[in-house]
């Protein structure tokens, strides 16, 4: 119950904001949930044993949300972010073990946070709010079908490794569910695409989703936590609930691109 309780608070809250606010609203509630995440990506790393220079990544990811936001250059603070690390590294004066793992992981946020969260304030701006919904209603129904088809019928694992209770029949329910609804939500809040795009843009949205939740649980496995944190009752933390989304809303972004560049005033 605490679960399908806060699921349906976090959802109302969502709804509210992309639709009920202007695209400032989004850009604060991604930035929200962008420090939340980084918080909690920094905590998974050091428990992980990586002897990171502390607030080096969260600045430079942070940086990266406000270079997209503003529609600057993402390439030159990439190329600033990565001589922050290694003199940040320099300077703090000691060797760490595995070095380059160590400077991988300051830099990983940077795109894995800093750039997978703008993406959702970049398509709130540039497609709309329903087509952000289309994508966060595709993600929530290829994840209940994988959850009732898995449970229902899942007999295979589908990455024992990583998540042992997820299986591949589970992953074949949430992949036709991925299809059918942004099929069903497209056709009304992305027009002019074809449903067949529709179709092929909902497969790869529910299986980049599975890689990005297989993804966060083995970051998690790495770091021997269950959560990524307690900040929601019943869900776990930030990432833990943003998982697939960190995935799903680049390749989301960039394919609205190719399939509908003249966007909403088309």
């Amino acid at each position: 119950m605490t679960r399908v309780l806060s699921g349906v608070m976090l959802l109302a809250l969502t709804v509210f904001v992309f639709w009920g606010l202007p695209p400032w609203g989004t850009q604060a509630f991604a930035f929200v949930a962008l420090v939340l995440a980084l918080r909690e990506y920094d905590n998974l790393v050091r428990r992980g044993g990586l002897d990171i220079v502390r607030g080096v990544g969260p600045a430079l990811s942070i940086g990266m949300y406000g270079v997209l936001t503003f529609h600057l250059p993402a390439h030159h603070w990439l190329l600033v972010s990565g001589v922050a690390v290694g003199g940040a590294l320099v300077l703090r004066g000691r060797v760490p073990a595995q070095a380059t793992a160590v400077a991988a992981a300051m830099l990983f946020p940077v795109v894995y946070l800093g750039m997978g969260i703008a993406t959702v304030p970049l398509v709130r701006e540039a497609y709309g709010a329903p087509a952000l919904m289309t994508l966060f209603l595709t993600q929530i129904g290829s994840d209940t079908a994988q959850y009732y088809t898995g449970r229902t019928f899942g007999r295979t694992p589908l990455s024992l490794a990583l998540s042992p209770k997820k299986t591949r029949e589970g992953a074949v329910g949430g992949v036709i569910a991925g299809a059918l609804v942004l099929v069903g939500f497209g056709r009304v809040w992305l027009p002019g695409i074809p449903a067949w795009q529709l179709a092929l843009l909902g497969v790869g949205v529910a299986v980049v989703g599975i890689l990005g939740d297989l993804f966060e649980s083995m970051l998690k496995r790495s770091a021997d936590v269950k959560d990524s944190s307690d900040l929601i009752p019943g869900h776990g933390g930030m990432l833990d609930r943003i998982d697939a989304l960190l995935f799903t809303m680049p390749l989301f972004y960039v394919t609205l691109q190719w399939l509908w560049a003249a966007g909403p005033s088309a």
